[in-house]
């Protein structure tokens, strides 16, 4: 096993600083499939372990459920070891007589509903319940999250609300965090953003954000995390019927993820360490996270992160048309 190639980065000027590798959250709020309370923690003591300290969760995630969870398992543990991250715009409330939970995605999750709220006080109250549920004080980061439908309310009412917080030292370092790299980038440009979360928009298959956000952060200063660097799966198993973006892959996705896979099996490099490699490209990257429903995936993403690439890989990732010329490989020989 080799050193990890890259070391703690800041978050714009915040003073936060997250590892280059952490954790997605949203498996141990039960996503598509129930996890076990025991497996959940040892996923945290294993990315605790791996130096994989950060971790990114949220009300959405299981209604709840990954919050209280990962607060469970990081009990006892100094607070100063990990950076944590949470979001808000989603409100919990419980549910009405009669009324059943809306899963989203997420089984067997509490008797909560979601609302949605970017009001001032829903914001407060939202990040309130976060730290009750996460049993801290205060958390590192935290988003605006998927509210590429909301700006307006983004503008009159969200964003001051965080960056209130922010001023008043509750909160560390804001920004936003969606699956969409357009509206991102609009508000890195007019705000003051120090993080931004983007999944899926950035990675092996997907330049979205180079075109748009990546510039707007590295102008401003932003950090960037990026998740979603499997692009839900299809670029940690590109098989017939993959998934990309939630759904099937497209036929001609699921053959160019292919062929990436064979060239990296030409460098007897796994496609996934390839694809946890590839964001840091752009400067403006600062960490990655990515989910794990079982510690043996956690350990397996920590190992693929610190796996030697060779530059002459993305070289010929670019030589054969499988790499647009003009994006910024990771080249470290």
């Amino acid at each position: 096993m080799h050193r990890p190639p890259y070391g703690p980065r800041e978050l714009g000027r915040s003073g936060v600083t997250v590892p280059p590798l952490g954790l997605g959250c949203a498996p141990l709020g039960n996503l598509y499939r129930a996890v076990p309370e025991e497996q959940a923690r040892q996923v945290v003591h294993t990315a605790l372990a791996t130096g994989a300290a950060h971790f990114d969760t949220a009300p959405h995630y299981g209604v709840g459920l990954s919050e209280e969870r990962l607060g469970r398992a990081l009990r006892g543990y100094d607070r100063a070891a990990y950076t944590l991250a949470t979001k808000v715009g989603r409100r919990l409330r419980p549910l009405v007589p009669g009324e059943r939970t809306d899963g989203e995605g997420f089984v067997d999750t509490p008797a909560r509903a979601r609302v949605r709220d970017l009001s001032r006080d829903g914001i407060r109250a939202t990040l309130d319940a976060s730290l009750a549920r996460l049993g801290v004080d205060a958390v590192d980061i935290v988003y605006l999250h998927d509210v590429e439908d909301h700006l307006r309310e983004v503008y009159e009412t969200g964003f001051p609300a965080l960056a209130e917080l922010r001023a008043e030292g509750v909160v560390r370092a804001i920004g936003f965090g969606m699956n969409h790299s357009g509206p991102l980038a609009r508000l890195v440009a007019d705000l003051d953003v120090d993080v931004v979360l983007c999944a899926g928009r950035w990675t092996l298959l997907e330049r979205t954000a180079f075109d748009d956000l990546l510039p707007a952060c590295e102008r401003r200063g932003t950090g960037v995390v990026v998740g979603g660097v499997y692009n839900s799966g299809l670029l940690a198993d590109p098989s017939p019927g993959a998934p990309y973006d939630y759904a099937p892959a497209p036929p001609a996705l699921l053959d160019r993820a292919r062929q990436l896979s064979a060239v990296c099996a030409e460098f007897g490099v796994p496609l996934k360490a390839a694809a946890l490699r590839f964001p840091f490209g752009h400067r403006a990257v600062a960490s990655v996270v990515v989910g794990a429903a079982r510690p043996g995936e956690m350990a397996e993403n920590a190992a693929l992160f610190t796996r030697h690439i060779p530059d002459a890989l993305w070289h010929t990732l670019v030589a054969r048309g499988l790499l647009d010329p003009d994006l910024p490989l990771p080249l470290q020989d």
